[in-house]
Formats: C-alpha cells, sequence, structure tokens
C-alpha cells in the first residue's frame, strides 16, 4: 500500500449523540473545565473573535504551518454540527482562513471553527453569528499546497482533540470532552452550575458567610503551615 502518513484522511468518525452534545449547551466552560479537574480547557493563546458560543463535535485538520488545502478539504467533507479543529502548527506568519471560508462553513451548517494559527478578515468575523478561535490575526495567506491529514488527533491551544470530541466555548475559551466522559461530567457539571448560581445570587443579595469563607482559607494556610508576622516584628 506504500507510507501515506502525511497525506492520510479517514472519512468516517464516531459521533457522540447530537442530543447529548446539546444537553452541554449554556453551560460555562469554567464550569465544565472544574469538573474536569481544569485540565481539559485550551491555553488562553486561543481566543474567540466574537461573542458567538461554542457547541459541537470535533472534526480535525493537521495541516503545515501556513498552508490551508486540507483545511479547504474538510470543508467539503464534514457534516452539519461538526466544529472544525485545525492544527495549524502554531504558524503566526500566514492566515489560514478568513471571512469567504467562514461563509462557506456557515452554509454547510458547521458549529464553528478553530484554529491553532492565524486568522484574517477579522473586522468581518466579528460579526458572525458563528463561533471562531484563533491563535492570531494577520492579512497574509496561505499557501495551498499540502500536505496534511485528516481526522487524526491534534494539538490546539496545548489540549489533544481528537475526532467526535465534544467541544463547548464561551469568552473564556474552550474545553474538550471525551464523547465516553460525557454523560458523567454532565452530572457533575449541572451540581456545579446550580451551586454557582445559588451563590451569585446570595452576593448579589447581601447574604454574604464571611466567617466561612475565612475559616475555609485560614485552615488551607494552616494546614500547609504558613507563619504570620506582625509588622513590628520584622
Amino acid at each position: 500500500m506504500g507510507n501515506y502518513v502525511g497525506r492520510r484522511v479517514f472519512l468516517n468518525i464516531n459521533r457522540p449523540d447530537p442530543e447529548l452534545v446539546e444537553q452541554f449547551r449554556g453551560f460555562p466552560s469554567s464550569n465544565i473545565g472544574d469538573v474536569m479537574e481544569r485540565l481539559y480547557c485550551t491555553g488562553s493563546e486561543i481566543k474567540p473573535l466574537n461573542d458567538a458560543p461554542l457547541l459541537g463535535v470535533a472534526f480535525t485538520v493537521k495541516c503545515p504551518s501556513g498552508d490551508n488545502m486540507m483545511f479547504h478539504r474538510a470543508m467539503d467533507l464534514a457534516k452539519p454540527g461538526d466544529v472544525l479543529v485545525v492544527d495549524g502548527r502554531g504558524g503566526m506568519e500566514r492566515a489560514l482562513a478568513g471571512e469567504i471560508m467562514m461563509r462557506y462553513c456557515i452554509s454547510r451548517g458547521f458549529a464553528g471553527v478553530v484554529v491553532e494559527g492565524c486568522m484574517r478578515d477579522s473586522d468581518a468575523v466579528r460579526e458572525m453569528d458563528f463561533p471562531v478561535y484563533c491563535k492570531g490575526i494577520t492579512p497574509q495567506g496561505p499557501y495551498k499546497n499540502g500536505p496534511g491529514e485528516i481526522n487524526v488527533p491534534v494539538c490546539v491551544g496545548g489540549q489533544v482533540i481528537r475526532p467526535g470530541d465534544i467541544l463547548v466555548g464561551d469568552r473564556d475559551g474552550i474545553v474538550v470532552i471525551r464523547p465516553e466522559d460525557a454523560p458523567e461530567i454532565l452530572k457533575e457539571v449541572r451540581k456545579k452550575f446550580a451551586s454557582e448560581e445559588k451563590t451569585i445570587s446570595d452576593y448579589t443579595a447581601g447574604r454574604v458567610n464571611y466567617e466561612k469563607h475565612e475559616e475555609l482559607y485560614r485552615g488551607k494556610m494552616e494546614q500547609a503551615d504558613f507563619l504570620y508576622i506582625e509588622e513590628g516584628d520584622r
């Protein structure tokens, strides 16, 4: 068969039940990240270009820095509800997409685009009701030569993202959920969200338990054997 590493397209991926994916809508990425032990959020270098919330299933693309041929090919292979996740190796010299490609993605019913690299036409993208995340902005356009691969594990914002993973994003960033973990994560994030909403409501209404807060963090410092020093003791 020969060596096709770097020139492979995997057509079939295991997508989770759309009803399961939809149940994550509206939960903050921070709440989901917290119940996953704060290990599965993308790094701060991956930023949203607009306010459109992200929720969908990863359809991954691996391409060389500054080359978007496989990005274009993926736009014809992905399905509605997919998020195109493009690992452009963090290249900052050339944009991998802009307004025209995003409008093509919208017409195809995709759930969003995430790029480990640069975008352009940022003014237009900021006005779209279509979530787009990227590492940077430059007007410089890409090459279209390849190579690349589609639907292999990729790395974006320090996170390994596999085809079929559930992605939830907001202005804070993106959290990556493995489908096999999703049912349990959903239970936990519902509890977390309800608890935080109650706390916010209490604080807003002036119902603040200062003693409980002080006791918690004083206890943590005592366990870690901190030393308190009066100003005159220096």
